[in-house]
């Protein structure tokens, strides 16, 4: 029997939800510890949030040589404490998951990781974890978490959209009987009249006023209802434009939603390097379409199947729009994309980045450009003209980066596969 994509994530779901294990939040440099209850292991996906067997790891998902070990306490969870003086950085240890996304709420961390949501107080080095062990969350793997009135919002793999009240200290789920276009969510905008957007893998929902508790507020868009507008069912990101206007990354594509009309563009109109251009740079071949009969469909749809590395240059797999309207998308395996609304401008390797796999895109509190890759982070500048890599060689936990939020203080933060970077500035 072949499993496609959904089958594997269902599958992987349920053998983990068996296996005993533990969790650890800790700092590389810290011997200190604090009691806390272990947590199971949650599903491993790849770079891109797709779950895979065994064995299909995501490029560069490998920690350093020299990294401490990663093994996973049966007994107790190591405080997390300041760097000394003479340390410009703090790592926080996750075990074998993927830390998908970070916010700063004050004081206050938010964590999303593939093995549930960290609240981490860094006014007393406190930490607690959410989990599906919770009355409230329904998966540990979680895509997406950011703040909008007042509340944290988490997009997770298979339980729906899940958001907690602090003051109530309660979560609140909603999923397709609710309207949300599928379990399976990857990110969440608000625009500036307060509706919102929700990127999944049916599709987009788009929920007028952000009122998620009335249903005749939400509609959802999808491939057929778009006829073709949205070019892909699996949505990866959602972004708002300069003027209004909302742009979506997919597995076969760039779409725009403006005046209620949409568009879209793919490598034929510029986006994404040529196969020529990088296959020599692509080391990797932990291609998704080995494992999910999903991917190795796309990829024969676009006419790639004999590509056998990880490249398709159609697969957005992170999005955001700067400050003059320009829209930068990230690719599996084709680059950094640039696009102005007519031309197409693509950076790989040969201009500088350390990989072609371009697994996060962020604007950061000074509207500065970082590209996480499979080989570092890279602080944009210049339009793409100037790329600056930063490895742990500059205070990484590892080389593949998936999420990062900067603190007034100009502090860093930075999510990896196995752990968070605490950079100072």
């Amino acid at each position: 029997m072949k499993l496609d994509h959904k089958g594997w994530a269902f599958l992987i779901l349920i053998v983990g939800g068996l296996v005993i294990g533990s969790y650890m939040l800790g700092m590389q440099q810290s011997g200190k510890s604090s009691t806390a209850a272990p947590i199971p292991p949650a599903v491993f996906e790849n770079s891109a949030g797709i779950s895979l067997p065994a064995g299909i790891l995501p490029p560069g998902a490998q920690v350093p040589t020299n990294h401490p070990p990663m093994t996973q306490p049966t007994q107790g969870v190591p405080a997390v404490s300041a760097p000394s003086s003479k340390s410009r950085f703090t790592h926080f240890r996750v075990g074998n998951r993927n830390v998908k996304g970070i916010i700063l709420d004050g004081k206050v961390a938010w964590i999303a990781t593939s093995g549930g949501v960290i609240r981490y107080d860094t006014t007393d080095d406190t930490h607690k974890v959410f989990d599906n062990k919770i009355d409230g969350l329904l998966s540990n793997g979680i895509f997406h978490v950011s703040k909008i009135g007042g509340k944290i919002i988490v997009g997770t793999y298979g339980g729906g959209l899940s958001i907690y009240d602090p003051e109530k200290d309660q979560w609140k789920n909603y999923n397709i009987p609710d309207g949300l276009a599928d379990q399976f969510v990857y990110d969440v905008a608000q625009t500036a009249n307060g509706d919102i957007w929700i990127a999944t893998w049916s599709g987009v929902n788009h929920i007028k006023g952000g009122d998620f508790d009335d249903p005749d507020q939400w509609e959802t868009f999808t491939m057929e209802s778009t006829h073709g507008g949205l070019p892909n069912p699996w949505v990866y990101g959602v972004e708002v434009g300069k003027n209004g206007e909302m742009w979506f990354a997919t597995e076969e594509g760039l779409a725009r939603y403006k005046d209620g009309e949409w568009k879209n563009w793919q490598h034929s109109d510029g986006l994404g390097a040529p196969y020529e251009i990088v296959k020599d740079a692509i080391q990797s071949t932990n291609d998704p379409a080995k494992a999910s009969m999903h991917h190795s469909q796309q990829k024969a749809e676009q006419g790639m199947e004999d590509i056998k590395v990880a490249y398709n240059p159609n697969y957005i797999i992170s999005l955001v729009v700067d400050g003059n309207g320009t829209v930068w998308a990230g690719t599996w395996g084709a680059g950094l994309a640039r696009f102005d609304g007519k031309n197409w401008e693509n950076f790989t390797t040969a201009d500088g980045l350390p990989s072609n796999h371009i697994f996060m895109l962020h604007l950061d509190r000074e509207g500065v450009l970082w590209a996480g890759t499979s080989k570092g982070l890279v602080r944009v500048e210049d339009e793409g003209k100037k790329l600056t890599t930063m490895t742990t060689a500059d205070g990484l936990f590892a080389n593949n980066v998936f999420s990062m939020v900067r603190a007034e203080d100009g502090t860093m933060w930075v999510g990896s596969f196995g752990g968070v970077a605490r950079i100072l500035n």
